[in-house]
């Protein structure tokens, strides 16, 4: 068996090295969030063992075609010259690669706080745009250099100083004593398949960094590419589904029909609306919130003039979560967002409403819109689409990778608002900014921080972009009949030492039409999904949907929120954070203190009705969405005929 496995040598050199190398990245990760992780001997001693088991299942992974191969070589090729510079090169291909994963995590971490997840997957997906704006924000041709020059390193010592490489090389082993040794290597990466899911090990602590810190980058990658939607009934709390829909009646008005029907006192008002939504633009950023940097001067003086929504929050961390919850009014159900699935066409959307009330909708966006699935989304759910491909070179005076600068973007919306006012039609306009996104680069000489310099610009210029705008629309004969919406489509970051931290996700909304609406601060509790059918109300609008979202500004509005990543679900309520974990258990917190940039959390006893409304209306979402009940081919009539 000894000289048998000595060719396979390389497969337990290729382990040490890749166990060694995801021991010196789980080391750095560790030492960079240090202030966030729960220290112990014990927890140390779980981060790591737990870490190096999970390395090893990636590791069989990622050497199941290397053992293939060293299995059916023949030893005359095997032993060969060439082929042993053949094996020079594979082994300075992994180790490069194993070299450059710890360097990508490191980025993502930097970014999410987190390992590979299903960001990490989208990323891979729409390489083009990720890959420029890689290069756009760091010196990836010193990072590379550095990569090639310590992987050659390693290479020269592995060759020259170990053992087990020398074994590997001269050995010469018939293929069927090759076989027993492939086998048990072979079967290892097909046992930990079916045996773990998800990596639930890595489930040490309540401390999120922690448990983070206990997986590997690469098992993450692979376990988010299998499990590419979460089904809610196998991962989460259920009840019966007739007494979720009963409860959901008396949480949010839906009838025997599973919808709501909206009732208008009066004749539609049909205003024209604007809504921009801004890339990360969280409450931390606003002085309006209490900020002192300065960087959204125009917006803090705009939200006097408004309605504006102090306690209003994102339902997820991705953009295409928000545009998810403001045009279906959904909580984000776990998995990917709507937006994203392939099974998205004509839903229950808000788009179909308005283009019933005579609406000439259009989806805007800053850059090509077949990133995030959105072009295909929005156009099958009552939106026509203008995005980069539709701008001429005169329009674009700056771009990056994701898209064209914010004042190019709000200069295409006036023409877009122009082009439907000459058609006499009502209009909503969805705008999506791009400029407050890494890199960060816009337009030199506008604000007084320059380009490419981090998020505080990207903030600064995108307000400084919708001031611009706005001076520009005062003088349109469309504007004293529009109403002007501004919210974020997510929070400005996704990491945090919790599960949810609640400040990450509050977020403004300025809703400003000085000769509609009188300015006033609403402090209700709310969140995106509650954004149109406050819209749909100002408008007076009767309609049916399978809205979860409520006019805010009703006296009789149940202040809620929903918020959630792509496993955990959450809601706001009294004060508390009941959530849904996807291991069919449910943990609630006591909110002591919520500041804008911290919040804590005191674990409270589960109250049964808390428990009975979050899985009411994230059970209910699910099973709407998995048996094509909110599409609009089920509901036709969009009017309420009652009125």
């Amino acid at each position: 068996m000894t000289n048998a496995l000595n060719r396979f040598n390389l497969i337990l050199l290729l382990i040490y090295t890749f166990l060694f190398i995801n021991f010196f990245t789980r080391t750095i990760l560790l030492l960079v969030s240090f202030q966030y992780i729960d220290l112990s001997f014990f927890q140390l001693i779980q981060i790591y063992g737990v870490g190096a088991f999970y390395d090893f299942v990636a590791s069989s992974y990622m050497l199941f075609l290397l053992t293939i191969y060293l299995l059916i070589i023949p030893n005359i090729i095997y032993k060969s010259k060439i082929h042993t510079y053949f094996v020079y090169l594979l082994l300075f291909i992994i180790i490069y690669l194993c070299l450059f994963n710890i360097v990508s995590e490191w980025l993502f971490w930097q970014e999410f706080g987190k390992r590979f997840n299903f960001i990490a997957v989208d990323y891979l997906v729409y390489t083009h745009e990720v890959l420029n704006n890689i290069l756009e924000s760091y010196p990836i041709p010193m990072i590379l250099s550095s990569i090639t020059i310590v992987s050659i390193g390693i290479v020269v010592l592995i060759v020259n100083k170990i053992r087990l490489f020398k074994y590997a090389i001269e050995s010469k082993v018939k293929i069927a004593q090759r076989a027993k040794v492939a086998s048990v290597f072979l079967s290892l990466p097909i046992l930990f398949f079916y045996a773990l899911d998800n990596q639930p090990l890595s489930k040490i602590s309540t401390n999120i960094y922690n448990n983070e810190l206990a997986k590997n980058g690469l098992y993450s990658l692979f376990s988010a590419f299998r499990h590419n939607r979460l089904d809610y009934d196998e991962y989460y709390k259920t009840k019966d589904i007739k007494k979720v829909m009963l409860n959901l009646d008396k949480l949010e008005g839906f009838n025997d029909k599973k919808m709501k029907n909206i009732i208008a006192q009066g004749e539609p008002k049909p205003h024209n609306i604007i809504l921009i939504m801004v890339e990360s633009l969280s409450a931390e950023f606003m002085g309006a919130f209490g900020d002192n940097r300065r960087l959204t001067p125009y917006l803090d003086e705009l939200s006097k003039k408004s309605l504006f929504f102090t306690n209003f929050y994102a339902t997820g961390t991705r953009t295409v979560r928000g545009m998810e919850a403001v045009t279906l009014s959904v909580p984000p159900t776990p998995g990917r967002s709507i937006v994203k699935r392939p099974d998205n066409h004509g839903m229950d959307s808000v788009g179909f409403i308005f283009r019933d009330h005579g609406y000439e909708n259009k989806f805007i966006y800053a850059g090509y819109g077949y990133f995030d699935n959105m072009n295909d989304f929005f156009s099958h759910n009552g939106f026509n689409i203008v995005d980069r491909t539709d701008m001429s070179d005169s329009e674009i005076t700056f771009a990056n990778i994701w898209g064209v600068c914010d004042e190019d973007l709000l200069d295409r919306t006036l023409k877009e608002a122009d082009k439907s006012y000459a058609k006499k039609k009502p209009f909503f306009n969805y705008i999506m900014t791009t400029s407050n996104h890494r890199p960060y680069t816009y337009p030199n000489g506008k604000i007084d921080i320059p380009s490419h310099t981090g998020r505080s610009g990207g903030v600064k210029y995108t307000d400084y972009a919708i001031h611009d705008f706005m001076e520009k629309a005062k003088k349109k004969p469309w504007f004293d009949d529009t109403i002007f919406v501004i919210l974020a489509d997510h929070n400005g970051g996704s990491a945090g030492k919790i599960s949810l931290p609640a400040w990450r996700y509050k977020i403004p909304l300025i809703v400003y039409a000085p000769k509609i609406i009188k300015p006033k601060n609403i402090h209700k509790l709310s969140s995106q999904v509650d954004l149109m059918p406050t819209l749909m109300s100002m408008l007076n609008f009767s309609y049916k949907g399978m809205f979860y979202g409520s006019d805010i500004l009703n006296s009789n509005f149940k202040q809620r929120a929903f918020i959630g990543n792509y496993q955990k679900l959450g809601l706001l309520r009294d004060d508390k954070l009941t959530i849904l974990m996807p291991n069919k258990s449910t943990i609630e917190y006591r909110i002591e203190k919520q500041t804008l940039k911290s919040v804590r959390y005191k674990n409270i006893p589960i109250d049964k009705k808390d428990e009975l409304d979050i899985i009411t209306y994230y059970q209910s979402a699910s099973y709407l969405y998995d048996n094509h009940i909110n599409r609009i081919e089920k509901n036709k009539t969009r009017f309420s005929t009652d009125n």
